[in-house]
């Protein structure tokens, strides 16, 4: 055998090592989907103005793969709760969330949202969303600051593209 021919195939052995990528197919989902989240809009209150700010040119949401704001559930996979949640906008609420395909995440933005806030002693309201649908991301803030509504979204981010690690993060391991 020539020994160029020897010298190229050990240089295409090294580098077919160097560009392979092995996974699995449900790590190359999850780091899909974490990439790509198209949120619905849910604005009840006055933190739906920092979460318009944040889709703004200001904070550049579609840096991270997450410009496309959706008014249709349907299309959606992330839902972020904004603001004040009634007892009357419960069942609403819960219809939104119904309607969006699996897989779904929600994220409760505000102290509205998280526990009822200033308003949580009101007859009207509801003591957090998590009451009415399972909350994946809580932002806290009396409205949170768009930075806050971004680093939520990539605390889900990481929470969706590494299940296994936040799995054993929830376990102590």
């Amino acid at each position: 055998m020539d020994v160029t021919l020897e010298k190229r195939l050990r240089d295409d052995e090294t580098l077919m090592d160097k560009n392979f990528l092995v996974t699995n197919l449900d790590s190359l989902l999850n780091w899909a989907r974490g990439h790509s989240f198209w949120p619905v809009t849910l604005g009840l209150a006055c933190c739906a103005i920092e979460m318009m700010a944040t889709g703004g040119p200001r904070y550049d949401i579609s840096r991270f793969g997450w410009e496309v704001f959706r008014a249709s559930p349907r299309q959606a996979d992330v839902m972020i709760v904004a603001g004040t949640c009634t007892r009357k906008m419960a069942p609403l609420l819960r219809r939104v969330y119904d309607q969006m395909p699996e897989p779904k995440w929600v994220i409760a933005m505000g102290s509205c949202a998280n526990a009822g806030g200033p308003f949580v002693d009101s007859y009207s309201m509801m003591a957090g969303v998590d009451k009415i649908v399972p909350v994946d991301v809580y932002i806290p803030g009396c409205p949170p600051r768009p930075e806050s509504l971004l680093y939520g979204l990539l605390q889900l981010q990481y929470k969706v593209s590494n299940p296994a690690k936040v799995r054993l993060m929830k376990h102590g391991k």
